[in-house]
């Protein structure tokens, strides 16, 4: 089968045997996949990756136990659970310490003709979602946790920094979800997706308000993005952090003291909000599609995925 190698920075095309499908998982053959920042990171030597990578996918499985499995349209979690640990019996599997995650921990990624994941971890995709929708599934359970960990009431005020495939994401959710969304960013062709669902947006030019918000989110996903968003919070205000940035980030801890600024780390999400959103049309992804590749054609892809202002690039299996 073909299958995608990342190493050291190169991006290859190998042929790999299909891979076994262990008891309770199911072989799942990739329909679509999509290129995103984390995967940048990892070739840039996040994680200190090597092998097949990719998590946003969705697929048809092919096998599986679960007979009414066989032929449905899926998209995955991406972390593989133990399901025995004191963690997983508090319902927090994506923090398992012996987890495995899709495509950057210790388990080959989407970016392959097949793949494998647990059952547990499939979300059947309702007819109603075309692929290129679905494809988004992951990242957009990953904007909708912020209201998950965060409570924000109808009408909340919240600053959403960077203006990137999650910035844009985030700020759609967010708007979905009740809250008065100012979206600060430096590419004026991207915040006009935001602009077109209602969203305010401001051009920032080097210019940030300061100890402007109640909340901000920092989807930057860039070194500096930390530094910025904690400026931008006023004295007890809540910074929610969705950036994986390669590398130490270096931060003055001084006004995060002093002004008593909440951190929160967020991560992966929930997958049945997500769904629910793209089935009621309620988030524009379609505008966030800069290119269509074939899997073949993954290293030119991702050097496309590279490139300042490409948004999301998608391979295809054919």
């Amino acid at each position: 089968m073909v299958s995608v190698h990342l190493d050291s920075g190169v991006v290859e095309v190998r042929d790999l045997a299909t891979p076994e499908r262990p008891e309770g998982f199911a072989l799942i053959r990739m329909l679509i996949g999509g290129i995103c920042n984390t995967d940048l990171e990892l070739r840039r030597g996040y994680y200190g990756f090597s092998g097949t990578p990719g998590h946003e996918f969705v697929g048809e499985v092919v096998a599986a136990d679960s007979a009414h499995l066989i032929g449905k349209r899926v998209v995955g979690e991406i972390n593989l659970a133990c399901g025995t640990c004191s963690w997983c019996g508090r319902g927090l599997g994506r923090h398992c310490p012996q987890r495995t995650v899709l495509g950057i921990v210790r388990h080959p990624g989407a970016f392959s003709e097949f793949l494998t994941l647990p059952e547990r971890n499939l979300h059947m995709v309702p007819d109603g979602i075309p692929l290129e929708a679905a494809v988004f599934v992951e990242p957009l359970a990953a904007a909708c946790e912020i209201p998950d960990q965060v409570p924000l009431a109808a009408g909340t005020e919240i600053a959403v920094l960077g203006d990137g495939k999650l910035g844009l994401l985030v700020a759609q959710v967010l708007n979905a979800h009740g809250c008065r969304v100012i979206q600060f960013g430096k590419h004026r062709e991207k915040l006009r997706i935001s602009a077109a669902r209602g969203i305010t947006t401001e051009l920032t030019n080097g210019r940030l308000p300061v100890s402007g918000f109640r909340y901000v989110v920092d989807a930057t996903g860039s070194p500096g993005g930390l530094r910025e968003a904690v400026s931008m919070a006023e004295p007890r205000g809540t910074v929610i952090m969705k950036s994986t940035v390669h590398g130490e980030v270096p931060i003055d801890t001084a006004p995060i003291i002093v002004n008593e600024i909440t951190l929160v780390g967020s991560r992966c999400g929930r997958f049945e909000p997500a769904l629910q959103l793209l089935e009621r049309r309620a988030i524009d992804v379609a505008s966030l599609v800069s290119e269509r590749m074939r899997l073949t054609e993954a290293p030119e892809a991702f050097a496309h995925a590279a490139k300042t202002g490409v948004l999301k690039v998608l391979l295809t299996s054919d």
